[in-house]
């Protein structure tokens, strides 16, 4: 057999195979493209929804809202299947009400029931919609999100999705609720508290202008008796010269607060004393306070500084006139007191 046709022959068969193989591609594509649009992807979205994640947002932009049609009772089924498509075209899938695609069909299939175009429509494009309704619970639009819940179960009363999506507007209705109630809680117990603090330094500035007053009457008493004894001197010169008896005294505790006893010691049954060095104002008040000695050490130091700094007392008198002075005062920290 001549060669040359045998080259002819494998030619025409090579021309053949390759528009049919190229064919078997073209199918293969569009076969795949529409199983990730119409199953592998809606599968996704449900798979997010059933396991609580939040739904992927289209990559796509969504077009600002147009107006609803006006006169939408007096549409025919060509005029909704229309603005339903439209509808679809700018993603508006449940929102906003009364201008969406889903609530289109519906009307749809309320002039015509079972139409093929409404009821295919509504059930690929449902886990898209449901998806919507996700973000609005999400986001604690909870009427808005209600209003999405109740159209889609218009479209498929039975989906199980629709028990997940009312689960999820629930918990957030309820946490939502536990939150506010206790921002409502904390919002009160911080009146509470700022009352108590300016009660607290109410009687604070009341007990000091107390004292003050004592204090100086105390004073003014003290220097009447060394005018009255100087001219009492005055009055005798013949009399042998006498020391005036100048008021002289050291500083007396007037009110004393009892430490803190340290929750961690007093759990562990730990007992100790501590020594505390501190200066008595000329005003009755104690500053400079620190730890002399302690045992054990550190543990009970604060406790006692603390209760120290807050002791008042009559202060030292020296000529009539009140002076600072320094005192040390032992606390005493044990289980049984």
């Amino acid at each position: 057999m001549d060669t040359r046709y045998t080259h002819i022959a494998r030619r025409r068969v090579r021309g053949a195979v390759r528009p049919v193989a190229v064919a078997i591609v073209a199918i293969v594509a569009a076969l795949a493209a529409a199983a990730w649009l119409l199953i592998i992807r809606p599968y996704q979205q449900q798979m997010r929804l059933d396991s609580g994640g939040v739904p992927a947002v289209s990559a796509a932009a969504k077009a600002p809202a147009e107006a609803a049609p006006a006169n939408v009772q007096a549409m025919d089924v060509n005029q909704l299947l229309a603005e339903a498509s439209k509808a679809l075209k700018d993603q508006r899938l449940l929102a906003p009400a009364g201008n969406n695609a889903f609530e289109f069909y519906l009307r749809v299939l309320a002039k015509q029931p079972g139409n093929p175009v409404a009821t295919s429509a509504l059930r690929e494009t449902f886990p898209y919609a449901a998806t919507d309704a996700e973000q609005a619970v999400n986001s604690r639009d909870f009427n808005e999100a209600q209003r999405e819940i109740d159209l889609l179960a218009k479209a498929d009363p039975a989906n199980y999705t629709l028990t997940i999506l009312r689960s999820k507007l629930d918990a957030q209705r309820k946490l939502a609720n536990q939150q506010q109630q206790q921002a409502e809680d904390q919002q009160k117990a911080a009146q509470l508290a700022a009352q108590k603090a300016a009660a607290e330094k109410e009687q604070a500035a009341k007990q000091a202008e107390q004292q003050q007053a004592q204090l100086a009457a105390e004073q003014a008493k003290a220097k009447q008796q060394v005018q009255q004894q100087a001219a009492a001197a005055e009055k005798t010169p013949s009399a042998p010269t006498a020391v005036a008896s100048v008021p002289t005294s050291d500083a007396v505790l007037l009110n004393s607060v009892r430490a803190n006893y340290p929750t961690a010691a007093l759990r562990a049954g730990q007992s100790g004393w501590v020594v505390v060095g501190f200066t008595v104002t000329p005003e009755g008040r104690t500053r400079d306070v620190h730890v002399v000695d302690a045992q054990p050490r550190h543990l009970f130091d604060r406790a006692a500084m603390e209760a120290v700094s807050r002791y008042r007392f009559k202060p030292a008198m020296r000529d009539g006139v009140a002076v600072a002075s320094t005192k040390q005062q032992k606390i005493e920290f044990s289980t049984g007191r």
